[in-house]
């Protein structure tokens, strides 16, 4: 009786050069939310976040872009993905209605460490969302992420690689 011989042989590879260890990695998308002001006077006031994207992916038509949002384009991103993809989206972080009642002994949504708070959960949003390879391919995000202004009046679309 023949025994049955393990396949004992490597698999040859080859070896790893100082560019595949320390150089760019294949595919990235770097999304933060930075920078945020507090602007206008009584109700007309809210905060801005600046977002920041750096990528290589080719669906994105700026390899890096600045733009500044606040909390209520959020809101209109994420409705918008739900509306339009078939993307599960994430929540937002809350509101925060009690923070916005009269006679507290904090600025409320000014305060800089709600603002803080509010701006970290924004980033893990926007990554989450921006990492998702269906929402990528929508309109509203390329708008929100790249365009000075958002276009809430725009047709909803799909996005083709360039």
């Amino acid at each position: 009786m023949a025994e049955a011989i393990a396949d004992t042989r490597r698999l040859y590879t080859r070896p790893q050069t100082l560019n595949d260890a320390y150089g760019p990695p294949s595919n990235f998308l770097e999304i933060d939310v930075t920078n945020p002001e507090t602007v206008g006077v009584g109700r007309g006031r809210f905060t801005t976040y600046e977002i920041r994207l750096k990528t290589n992916l080719p669906i994105f038509k700026l390899k890096e872009s600045r733009v500044r949002r606040r909390y209520s384009d959020f809101e209109w991103l994420r409705s918008e993905l739900e509306r339009e993809s078939k993307v599960v989206v994430p929540p937002l972080p809350g509101k925060a209605f009690f923070r916005q009642l009269p006679f507290r002994g904090d600025d409320g949504i000014f305060d800089d460490s709600f603002i803080e708070e509010r701006r970290q959960a924004l980033e893990q949003f926007l990554n989450k969302v921006a990492g998702h390879p269906l929402a990528q391919n929508e309109r509203c995000l390329h708008m929100f992420l790249q365009d000075e202004t958002v276009d809430k009046s725009y047709t909803p679309s799909k996005i083709r690689q360039a």
